[in-house]
């Protein structure tokens, strides 16, 4: 697969349409990795019940979510005392069809899979909770090659909530956030596994995939990473976070921002047009909206035009629709639920609790939003800078049982943590929970 370019803006539902198939959704974030589908048409209305559940598929504890191509669903799942496995569905009944297991046993709080997987012609690739980085065959089921983005590169003891790296196919490059002592991001060839470049450690530990953005007609790989964390300290010296420009293609730094404050970093960067690079997290600061411009001697410089702390999403990049940002920012101690704000920062309206959004995950298709709420409802949504317009609404899982997660996941997110990032393909949404994965007709 070709890495496609976002065009923003307006414009942005119909170019996508013409650019990606709506019967593929092939990778994190969808086909242009920015949670925007080229599916047409989407149900304005549901029945009272909901819309129409498909089927429904068992999944193993976590927060991976699936992708989708030729009508073939494609789910890195887990069993902390075993390993990964990467399991291949068929979209149109939810049968399993092959997968393959490894061994890599462990397990972090909030236990479970981590990553999305990416599907590149016959070929997808997936970053297990341990680092394990594997390159399948669809046709054999059988691995063609596999590497380790942590240990390869010095790392040891894993980090606080695992390796969380969604692979990103960029040409005949495989890019991964690797985070390890002896890398920030590593390019492998995607057919071989042999590293073509990597680069030196861009910060402390971050949970974030790359991204790529789009200055002067180039394309940058964006890469973000943590500040400080005060209940994982590693240093009596605080250190704000970086977030760094990359020449795909060599790997070389092209700019750097290094006042950046998140100590938990998940979403990755935002292309919001015009040289504009929207970051956002949940701990601590909210969002930063940067500006990358090209000096006189060729060279690169990032400037902040705005930084707020009533914006933010802690695990995915906010979703961006006729320049107008929308987010879910719910953390510990924020209950913001959905949030608009405008290209300049200026907030334009909160749902708070009412209805409540928390580390859930959104789609935009049609003009439309289609957003989990973290928990167990899936809304449609009327973007609108004027306010919340709520279309319809269902509760798509019922209340998990007591006793089925630990005690710290039920008291920040509830049992059921429906927190994994939702794929769209072919008019079918599938999203999942802590213990199933449910296929939903989102459209005509």
């Amino acid at each position: 697969m070709r890495f496609i370019k976002p065009t923003l803006g307006v414009l942005a539902l119909s170019v996508l349409a013409s650019s990606a198939s709506a019967d593929d959704w092939p990778q994190y974030l969808g086909p242009t990795r920015n949670s925007i589908s080229p599916q047409k048409g989407i149900l304005r209305s549901w029945p009272e019940k909901g819309p129409e559940v498909l089927w429904t598929a068992p999944v193993g504890r976590g927060f991976g979510g699936p992708v989708v191509k030729d009508g073939k669903v494609y789910l890195l799942d887990r069993d902390d005392k075993v390993g990964d496995n990467l399991r291949c569905l068929d979209l149109s009944n939810g049968k399993e069809l092959w997968s393959f297991a490894y061994d890599a046993p462990g397990t972090v709080m909030f236990p479970g899979s981590r990553s999305v997987p990416t599907v590149d012609g016959d070929k997808v690739y997936s970053c297990g909770h341990n680092g394990d980085l594997y390159c399948i065959d669809t046709k054999t089921h059988k691995p063609v090659w596999n590497k380790n983005v942590w240990k390869d590169f010095g790392g040891d003891k894993l980090p606080f909530w695992a390796v969380t790296r969604c692979p990103l196919v960029y040409g005949e490059l495989l890019i991964v956030a690797s985070q390890a002592p002896q890398a920030g991001v590593v390019a492998y060839e995607k057919l071989t596994g042999n590293v073509k470049w990597k680069t030196a450690p861009v910060g402390l530990i971050s949970y974030a995939s790359p991204a790529i953005v789009e200055v002067d007609g180039k394309d940058h790989v964006v890469m973000v990473t943590g500040s400080t964390n005060p209940f994982q300290r590693t240093s009596s010296v605080d250190e704000l976070g970086n977030v760094v420009g990359i020449e795909p293609l060599t790997g070389a730094f092209l700019w750097k921002y290094d006042k950046w404050q998140c100590h938990i970093p998940v979403a990755s960067a935002v292309n919001a047009g015009e040289n504009r690079i929207l970051i956002a997290g949940g701990y601590e600061l909210g969002a930063v909206m940067l500006k990358v411009e090209k000096k006189a001697d060729g060279s690169y410089a990032a400037a902040e035009l705005f930084r707020t702390r009533e914006f933010g999403d802690q695990t995915k990049p906010p979703v961006m629709y006729k320049d107008k940002f929308y987010a879910e920012y719910g953390t510990n101690d924020r209950h913001d639920g959905m949030v608009c704000m405008g290209m300049d920062g200026k907030i334009l309206w909160k749902t708070k609790r009412s209805p409540d959004f928390n580390k859930g995950s959104m789609i935009l298709a049609d003009g439309l939003i289609l957003a989990s709420d973290g928990a167990r409802s899936l809304y449609l949504i009327e973007p609108d800078p004027s306010g919340f317009k709520q279309l319809a609404s269902a509760e798509l899982f019922p209340e998990a049982p007591a006793g089925s997660d630990n005690d710290i996941a039920s008291r920040v997110g509830g049992r059921n943590q429906n927190w994994a990032p939702m794929a769209l393909a072919d008019g079918k949404l599938l999203i999942r929970d802590q213990t199933q994965m449910k296929c939903v007709r989102v459209a005509r």
